[in-house]
């Protein structure tokens, strides 16, 4: 989704071609897959940050064109709200220092932005999604001024028919009706990037939706909306509800959601790209001029940009990426689980987690997915959602647990081990590891330091809901900027 388009329009022939097109480029990726033509040696890793950008008073400001000009860096970039950016760092290996590595850029890059934004009164913050939102602040006019979005936008509400509604239950309600799909910019997220080989594509994608509810459970920081108290990462209710166009008839009907879970175990990675061709319609038919098979057949790669542009409009927690750089393909797992923020550290302290913990189930001579149901797994992850760092989940030999007891007694161990085998600095390994450790032995992430920091502010003195929640962002704003992982924050 982040190539740019040019149509406004598509006609009925337009689809048709382009189911056509699509079609034969997973042929022809399926031969790729069969005669062994992807490139792996060791697992690259890559990081995207989705960010907020807020005015002094912590609210919403839309200036990220501005704010982009300001910076003046290609690795940032648009997203889908006028209040959002992205920053996409470079891919590296974990091992030899990669992750201080990784850890060195990001608060390089962001230091340098969040100096440059102050030029056009905005401030940089990450987090799962902004608390300061209003209903006002999610108009129509409040997308970004990219033509993909536009389009994006019209063919989502042409799809479903009608508005799009909103209703998440959590430890407040909330309800909403939209003529857009500018939700779904509230919904700001760290995405890990695992390069993979098509051998073990399926292990690796099997193994990080098993352990999809423990990581929004632990990671979780998001827990207001429209200034509602809800899950406590409510990002994951609300991104399902805002890029859906199924009408509820469609519902009844058992017609997927483009924001998906899934529904099994898969044996190949051929398995979610021929789900997307045989279960969703295209959103954005627009046909390359590339003939797939007849590059492959000269020896060359293929882009498959039909595949990869309507992959990118299928929402999967755990996406399947296709990918050619400097003319040799790749696969890689992206994990869209989890939050932006509440720092560098702690998104970095996730990553290691994440990364050593697919390591070694992906590894296992026994899967942990042949154990354990598909929905068992879908389950864990609304409740981890839904409660955070309190949830209860299922796990394996263990039966109904708490979250924080199985990471610390189970998972931590063999995220150590993962690192272990990937070679990671022993320094950065243990000091990554022990946030994750801290966090659970604490009860504290992002999600429940806001709502601690929020009830602080709300119920102990005479500010309104608004203005809690703005002092509240804004001390939340000057700690990120510390560095200092999120347990260890002070609440008053």
């Amino acid at each position: 989704m982040g190539d740019e388009v040019g149509r406004q329009e598509f006609t009925r022939d337009d689809r048709t071609r382009y189911r056509t097109k699509v079609r034969r480029c997973l042929d022809v990726f399926a031969r790729m897959l069969s005669e062994s033509r992807f490139e792996f040696d060791r697992p690259t890793t890559g990081l995207e940050i989705e960010l907020n950008l807020v005015d002094d008073a912590g609210d919403p400001t839309m200036r990220n064109a501005e704010a982009l000009e300001a910076i003046a860096d290609p690795d940032f970039v648009t997203e889908l709200g006028q209040w959002n950016l992205e920053i996409n760092v470079a891919p590296r290996l974990l091992t030899g220092g990669g992750i201080s590595a990784f850890e060195d850029v990001v608060r390089r890059s962001l230091n340098e932005a969040e100096h440059k934004a102050r030029g056009v009164d905005a401030h940089m913050v990450m987090i799962g999604i902004l608390p300061t939102l209003q209903p006002k602040h999610l108009a129509v006019d409040a997308l970004s001024g990219n033509p993909r979005y536009t389009l994006l936008n019209e063919q989502v509400l042409a799809a479903r028919g009608e508005d799009l509604h909103i209703a998440i239950n959590g430890v407040e309600r909330l309800q909403l009706t939209a003529d857009s799909i500018v939700p779904e910019a509230a919904c700001t997220s760290t995405q890990f990037h695992l390069q993979v080989s098509p051998e073990d594509f399926a292990a690796y994608w099997n193994a990080a939706q098993a352990i999809a509810g423990v990581q929004v459970a632990i990671g979780a920081n998001s827990p207001f909306l429209l200034g509602k108290e809800l899950w406590r990462e409510t990002r994951i209710a609300l991104f399902q509800q805002a890029t859906d166009t199924r009408s509820d008839e469609l519902k009844e009907q058992g017609v997927r959601p483009r924001v998906w879970f899934g529904e099994r175990w898969i044996t190949s990675i051929f398995d979610l790209f021929e789900e997307n061709v045989r279960y969703f319609p295209a959103l954005l038919p627009i046909c390359d001029e590339e003939d797939p098979l007849q590059v492959l057949e000269r020896g060359d790669t293929p882009s498959l940009a039909e595949l990869r542009l309507h992959n990118g409009t299928i929402y999967r927690w755990n996406r399947p990426v296709y990918d050619v750089v400097r003319d040799q393909p790749h696969l890689r797992v992206e994990n869209r689980t989890l939050p932006a923020g509440p720092t560098v550290v702690d998104m970095l302290a996730n990553g290691a987690f994440y990364y050593g913990l697919v390591r070694v189930l992906a590894e296992e001579e026994r899967p942990l997915w042949s154990q354990m149901s598909f929905s068992a797994a879908e389950e864990n992850f609304t409740a981890g959602a839904r409660s955070g760092i309190d949830a209860q989940v299922y796990w394996p030999g263990l039966g109904t647990v708490p979250v924080a007891e199985l990471v610390l007694r189970r998972l931590l161990p063999m995220a150590h081990e993962g690192l272990v085998r990937m070679k990671v600095d022993p320094a950065e390994r243990d000091r990554l590891l022990g946030v994750i450790e801290q966090r659970c032995l604490t009860g504290v992430n992002g999600a429940t330091w806001q709502a601690r920091a929020f009830h602080r502010h709300y119920d102990h003195t005479a500010l309104d809901r608004p203005e809690a929640l703005r002092r509240m962002l804004r001390t939340y704003r000057d700690l990120m900027h510390s560095n200092e992982p999120v347990h260890t924050w002070p609440v008053s």
